[in-house]
């Protein structure tokens, strides 16, 4: 079952602005950004914050669970949803846990292959 538009904007309108909160729609749920990392999932209606040390050492009694079958466990966020002040300092902590992402490398117009160089041969006489 996918995720309501209205639960996502509930969940992104809960975060302060300083966590710089932006959501995607991906294969029909939602991937929840803080200054271009994903730091969590919604998925049926539900959070699942990326699990960190960081965010596992603030939450305490975690609660993990898989988002998706088949996907790794995540923190499953329930009670504390309109917890604004605790929810944001989750996802900044969260946030600066994860490493960057990697850079994509552009993909190459067609008929815009590099080509390399001829090298010259010497011929030898």
């Amino acid at each position: 079952m996918a995720s309501d538009l209205a639960f996502v904007e509930f969940v992104a309108d809960q975060l302060e602005d300083v966590c710089g909160a932006s959501y995607r729609k991906m294969f029909g749920e939602y991937a929840l950004y803080s200054k271009g990392k994903v730091v969590a999932l919604i998925c049926d209606n539900q959070l699942f914050v990326k699990p960190t040390e960081a965010g596992r050492s603030f939450i305490g009694d975690v609660v993990e669970a898989p988002p998706y079958p088949g996907a790794k466990p995540a923190f499953l966020i329930q009670d504390r949803l309109e917890d604004r002040a605790w929810l944001t300092e989750l996802i900044i902590r969260t946030e600066q846990a994860l490493p960057r992402p990697k850079s994509k490398r552009k993909k190459q117009q067609p008929g815009s292959m590099r080509r390399r160089k001829p090298t010259s041969k010497k011929k030898k006489g």
